[in-house]
């Protein structure tokens, strides 16, 4: 629709995803073996037919935009996807808060002329047609329209909070609240905000010049302009996301998942490799668009020397190779190579990894190009999981950053550039000294970017089996 300008959110830090945010914005993180976590709001605006999409960055953007410049181009007249970095409009300071990031971009809001304003966050996993939230914003003259889906109300207390009356209007917000209200007749389950909105153009103007004049204020959409645009008594409704229906799919409840946390991040990706997935990547009418590698097929081999590989309710993506090894529900990224013997059960594994021979992985999260050695394990004895390994979840996960080495016994090795990176917080910091086994760090020639993949392996003249160097 021409009259709709889309402005994603993609500054966002991602601080509670660990190592695999250290370097990088939570957007660009990667996912399900082959995507980026922003390829699926830009996939739901480009397959809704919208053309005129802002991506919003800030925080650790050299990666995101990297990606974007590469894979999302629109061609025509009237479209584009265009990265829009912070810069400092308002005065010596970068985005204060969402709505800030959003006011120190009004000017193309105006230049755009556009009838509604559609800000969507960067950051979640889901499928969704925007038309259909458009249309209900315009059935009911809404001033902003805020997409909303049920949550457990053990977990609301990271979202906004909504109450609405039978009509749907918006009556009560709560941000974050310690003590969410529940939905009527459901003691256990609240209504949540997604975070996307639908403004009619002009209100959202008229809320953003209001709020950055005011000191007191935290330039936050959910802290601030809703509950501001409440007390004038502004017509803002909630769109339920459960009547949202994707074209080749059966309709149900859509799937819509918050990927803040490590353990969040993980049972996500797990539901796109299970048995039955209850996100369909497989969906012809309504693709996620992602990179397009020039990686040849996956391949499953057999070494002479070991049986067939065994491989159970598992991804594999493009250009990774097992050779001979046990892989179930599992997650394996483009360029990775699994060595004979191997074992990797309940894990995922991000692109250009490399497992030795002989390796037990168990419950692991590999951010690229990680270095398992022959003979290591993890996730088999806690005691010296803990003893070797600075970043397990409350679950029980045990994630490696970018680049990390994995010798058999002794400490870990960080890859230069990612040790610089790490040691730069100090929370990190301190988990790296508390570690009982210590840690290294690789020569300054050995950067986290180079992938430990299948492309360094050779293969034996005339054999079908790998050679393993």
């Amino acid at each position: 629709m021409a009259r709709t300008l889309a402005m994603i959110m993609a500054g966002g830090r991602g601080s509670r995803l660990g190592p695999i945010t250290c370097h990088r914005a939570k957007p660009a993180v990667p996912f399900g073996g082959r995507y980026r976590i922003i390829d699926f709001v830009l996939s739901n605006f480009v397959n809704s037919d919208h053309r005129r999409i802002y991506v919003l960055s800030q925080y650790m953007a050299s990666s995101l935009i990297k990606h974007l410049q590469r894979n999302w181009h629109i061609s025509g007249l009237d479209g584009f996807i265009q990265v829009v970095p912070a810069q400092m409009r308002h005065g010596s300071f970068w985005y204060r808060g969402t709505a800030d990031a959003v006011a120190q971009n009004m000017n193309l809001i105006r230049d755009a002329r556009c009838e509604l304003v559609a800000v969507f966050g960067g950051d979640h996993i889901y499928k969704m047609d925007v038309r259909q939230m458009e249309e209900f914003h315009l059935d009911n003259q809404a001033d902003l329209t805020i997409a909303a889906c049920p949550v457990p109300k053990a977990e609301a207390s990271r979202f906004g909070v909504i109450q609405v009356d039978e009509s749907g209007r918006i009556i009560g917000f709560q941000e974050k609240p310690d003590d969410p209200a529940c939905i009527p007749g459901r003691p256990d389950t609240c209504l949540a905000s997604m975070g996307n909105y639908t403004f009619s153009s002009q209100v959202l103007l008229d809320a953003l010049e209001e709020d950055d004049t005011d000191e007191a204020s935290s330039h936050d959409f959910g802290k601030d302009i809703i509950p501001g645009l409440m007390k004038k008594g502004a017509r803002i409704f909630a769109y339920d996301f459960g009547s949202n229906h994707i074209e080749g799919e059966p309709e149900g409840t859509p799937y819509w998942r918050d990927v803040g946390t490590v353990d969040s991040f993980i049972e996500a990706n797990m539901d796109v490799r299970s048995r039955l997935p209850m996100l369909n990547l497989y969906n012809r009418l309504w693709r996620i668009r992602t990179a397009q590698r020039d990686y040849p097929p996956a391949r499953i081999i057999q070494n002479g020397d070991y049986g067939a590989a065994q491989i159970r309710d598992s991804l594999i993506c493009e250009g990774s190779i097992v050779s001979s090894a046990l892989l179930h529900d599992s997650l394996l990224g483009y360029d990775c190579f699994v060595h004979s013997g191997a074992e990797v059960v309940d894990s995922i594994v991000m692109a250009g990894c490399d497992i030795g021979a002989g390796v037990v992985a168990h419950k692991v999260l590999l951010d690229k190009n990680v270095v398992l050695e022959p003979g290591a394990q993890i996730g088999v004895d806690l005691k010296k999981d803990l003893e070797r390994f600075p970043w397990i979840t409350p679950k029980g996960w045990i994630s490696l950053p970018k680049g990390t080495r994995v010798p058999k016994e002794g400490p870990i090795e960080l890859a230069q550039d990612m040790a610089w990176t790490l040691t730069n917080e100090e929370a990190v910091t301190r988990q790296l000294e508390e570690l009982a086994a210590g840690y290294t760090v690789g020569e300054r020639a050995r950067h986290s970017y180079v992938s430990a993949g299948p492309r360094y392996r050779r293969y034996s003249s005339g054999a079908a089996r790998l050679e393993e160097t």
